[in-house]
């Protein structure tokens, strides 16, 4: 490949680790909102989200003008095309971080409420998955991408958990209910960044080894790091 496309490439891997920073910024403020009512945080949060779509809409042309203008094959077009399936999770994962903002826009203005739910040990994990995630692509790392894949059954667990308390705080306080909604909105907001995050690092796998491990078994997964 000629040196302009190596070039080309490695600008457009820096957009697209630019667009996984300001997601990874999102999540901790907005983590703030939760645990502090940091509401202030909130228009920012939205404006972020914006920059998001605007940079996924770039780096999608930028993907598909490097495809067409140098027909790439094997590794560097398996990269390409993972590149712009890593960009649309990384979007999707600013759309949840502002499903969360409406959220405490729209339900969860009690601080009592909030504190039904502790999400702080979930934000913290998946924030992680995601820096390791991006990390992961950084360094071309299978290990690493296949620890983010193994952590999501964690936020599983997490999750779970916490419907069953939200579950329980429902039958004992029916009045509560739209609260206790926003808060399973926000647990499902939270478990579905991780899927995202695990999403960028199965794609990682994929062009690292050219292996789809989508619908494989963790323990399966694992195997590939042997």
């Amino acid at each position: 490949m000629p040196a302009r496309f190596d070039s080309e490439l490695k600008k457009l891997k820096q957009k697209l680790l630019h667009m996984g920073a300001i997601a990874e910024q999102m999540i901790q403020s907005i983590n703030s909102v939760l645990t502090d009512n940091n509401q202030d945080l909130l228009p920012k949060i939205y404006e972020d989200e914006k920059i998001l779509d605007r940079m996924q809409g770039e780096i999608d042309e930028e993907t598909v003008k490097l495809i067409t203008v140098y027909t790439p094959v094997a590794g560097d077009l398996r990269l390409l095309l993972m590149i712009t399936r890593m960009n649309a999770d990384i979007e999707r994962i600013g759309d949840k971080v502002v499903d969360i903002g409406h959220n405490v826009e729209k339900y969860l203005q009690s601080r009592k409420t909030k504190h039904m739910i502790d999400f702080t040990h979930v934000v913290h994990v998946a924030a992680q998955m995601l820096h390791d995630a991006l990390d992961s692509f950084v360094n071309k790392s299978v290990h690493q991408a296949i620890k983010v894949i193994a952590t999501d059954e964690e936020v599983d667990q997490i999750t779970d958990q916490s419907f069953r308390v939200l579950f329980t705080h429902m039958l004992s306080s029916p009045s509560d209910m739209g609260n206790i909604l926003g808060l399973m909105l926000t647990a499902q907001a939270f478990e579905r960044i991780a899927d995202h995050a695990v999403n960028i690092a199965e794609e990682v796998v994929y062009i690292v080894q050219g292996e789809d491990v989508r619908h494989m078994k963790t323990q399966e997964i694992k195997e590939l790091d042997k």
